[in-house]
């Protein structure tokens, strides 16, 4: 980037405003670091350990069988799983082979799983024999591209002894389906197809054309959008990252409760084969008494997370076993894909020794992945998501003249870089309306840069409210609410005023601190802390206690689904 930008006076020393980037596609890159760290640890999983190399070769085993069952270049492998070690051999073993991936969630409905998998047109599916057996039989006939599925079971390759494997499978702990043939399709067990000789056909790859990942948007305004990312957007974002955090090669232990079928999760697993440090895998990030177990045994170097599941983790009290010197070793916490209210940060600082360890970051789907960070060395400004990565322009806009906005000034958040993506999958429209001929994509995102470079996320423009003509950010009052002592998560939503067409009415949905009663005097206590603390128009009008609220399978609150309840109201 040859502009000087006003955000690179605050960067870290060893950081440079602009790079020179690896020029491999994924697979050789991989490759290259699973060969280069071969004895250390990729990951552990229920009590097992994986060494590099065993990755590596489960990998190229499982390239060999993609390639042997018909695996073109830039033909389609769907990975339907949660976190578990076939997750990887299957993503690793896709770029090998020349494949492109696709990420989908277990829990899908059959028909969002169905449109997702046609819509990619997936050739290859990875899915967990159950969702095989209970939902995929449901819409297999109607999908003539799939031509190949491969089940699996999480417990093949746990650590445990046999006889709790299968003490599982009987009391149904473990999910356990049936892996029968299909007519018109192949249906091979992942054990069988990693049982095949390696044997590989080398593919070129461009990796500034060709397609690495097709990731699903989470499609809060309609159908999921597949969003085409090539090997470069990844390559570029890895380097920029690894280069930002400035961590030791060969050294890390990572845990997080990301999903690899989301966006961020699957670069986490990328990265840390990238650095040739280990992951902690976690298949359900919900299970917070199996982290923090995992936590006190592997003793992580650093923890990534969305803020609910780290609230979470901060509400179970077993975190408070959790020993000073695991505390310790973990020398950063990464938090990103929703905002993290300040005033909580600072909580879970005191009780997990984060002192200038929590950086928060910023990212979406078209922007493969991060585009923000707090520094790892230099000031972390609690409530920002920091300076933007090298080579990354950012500007703000006003949402309805399209102005440039100045330092201090709200507008529309607007990304540039390498990372960023070009188009979505088989949808002009969107394309045009979310990436312009500049190069930049519209995220969506209302913003404020302060005058050293830090950017604030304020509020998604969809979430912006219009009370009487104000604008309410609901980020805004959602940070200020969350100060209250009783209040454990809070949304901020709009509904319809009926009395004044296109203005709406704040509603407030409340999940209170575990131990706290549902009293009028708690009820009192809070909205007399949002009339002391909030301009008169951001007062919420409707006050809604909820034992919990609505969570997207990556953690984030569903706000989707509050403002559908909305309508009804």
């Amino acid at each position: 980037m040859s502009k000087e930008k006003f955000w690179f006076k605050s960067y870290d020393s060893h950081v440079s405003p602009t790079l020179t980037y690896p020029t491999e596609d994924l697979g050789t890159l991989l490759t290259a670091a699973m060969k280069k760290y071969s004895e250390n640890v990729g990951f552990y999983f229920m009590e097992r350990t994986f060494l590099f190399k065993e990755i590596l070769e489960y990998s190229q085993k499982f390239a060999t069988f993609l390639q042997k069952n018909g695996l073109e270049k830039g033909d389609i492998v769907a990975i339907c799983l949660p976190n578990c070690p076939q997750y990887l051999f299957s993503a690793y073993g896709t770029y090998i082979a020349g494949g492109v991936v696709s990420g989908c969630s277990p829990l899908l409905s059959p028909n969002e799983l169905a449109y997702q998998l046609e819509d990619c047109g997936a050739k290859f599916v990875i899915t967990m024999d159950i969702v095989y057996e209970k939902v995929f039989s449901q819409f297999l006939d109607n999908l003539p591209k799939l031509k190949v599925i491969v089940p699996t079971n999480i417990s093949e390759f746990m650590g445990f002894p046999g006889i709790k494997v299968l003490l599982g499978k009987l009391i149904g702990k473990i999910p356990k389906g049936k892996m029968k043939p299909w007519p018109n399709k192949t249906v091979v067990p992942f054990l069988d197809a990693v049982d095949t000789e390696i044997d590989i056909k080398k593919v070129d790859i461009d990796p500034k054309k060709d397609l690495a990942l097709l990731q699903y948007t989470g499609g809060t305004t309609g159908l999921p959008k597949g969003t085409e990312i090539v090997h470069s957007n990844l390559v570029s974002n890895l380097h920029q990252f690894d280069t930002w955090l400035n961590r030791e090669k060969g050294k890390e232990i990572l845990i997080s409760g990301f999903p690899f079928f989301h966006i961020a999760g699957f670069l986490i697993g990328l990265f840390l084969n990238y650095l040739g440090g280990a992951q902690i895998l976690i298949a359900n990030p919900r299970d917070t008494d199996h982290i923090i177990d995992e936590m006190i045994d592997k003793k992580p170097t650093s923890f990534g997370n969305v803020p609910t599941l780290f609230l979470m983790i901060q509400n179970n009290p077993k975190s408070h076993e959790i020993p000073a010197e695991v505390l310790d070793n973990i020398s950063l916490y990464i938090s990103g894909a929703a905002p993290f209210p300040p005033e909580a940060i600072r909580e879970f600082e005191k009780q997990f020794h984060t002192e200038n360890k929590f950086v928060e970051l910023y990212g979406m789907t078209e922007t493969a992945v991060v585009v923000t960070a707090n520094p790892i060395y230099g000031e972390k400004k609690i409530g920002t998501v920091g300076l933007p990565f090298p080579d990354t322009d950012i500007k703000l806009i006003d949402v309805e003249t399209g102005k440039e906005m100045g330092i201090g000034e709200l507008g529309e958040i607007l990304i540039k870089g390498p990372q960023v993506v070009k188009q979505y999958h088989n949808k002009p429209e969107a394309t045009a309306k979310t990436f312009d001929k500049d190069g930049y994509v519209h995220t969506g995102d209302v913003g404020v840069f302060d005058e050293d470079g830090y950017l604030k996320i304020v509020d998604r423009t969809k979430d912006m409210l219009i009370v009487s003509g104000f604008k309410v950010y609901s980020v805004h009052v959602e940070e200020v609410m969350t100060k209250h002592p009783d209040i454990a998560l809070l949304a901020i939503i709009g509904i319809p005023n009926p009395d004044r067409p296109g203005a709406e009415i704040v509603k407030a949905v409340i999940q209170l601190k575990e131990g706290v009663a549902e009293t009028e005097e708690v009820k009192e206590s809070i909205k007399q802390f949002a009339e002391k603390n909030l301009s008169k128009y951001e007062v919420p009008k409707i006050w809604d206690f909820r034992e919990e609220l609505p969570l997207t399978m990556v953690g984030k609150i569903l706000k989707k689904a509050l403002r559908e309840e909305g309508k009804s109201e």
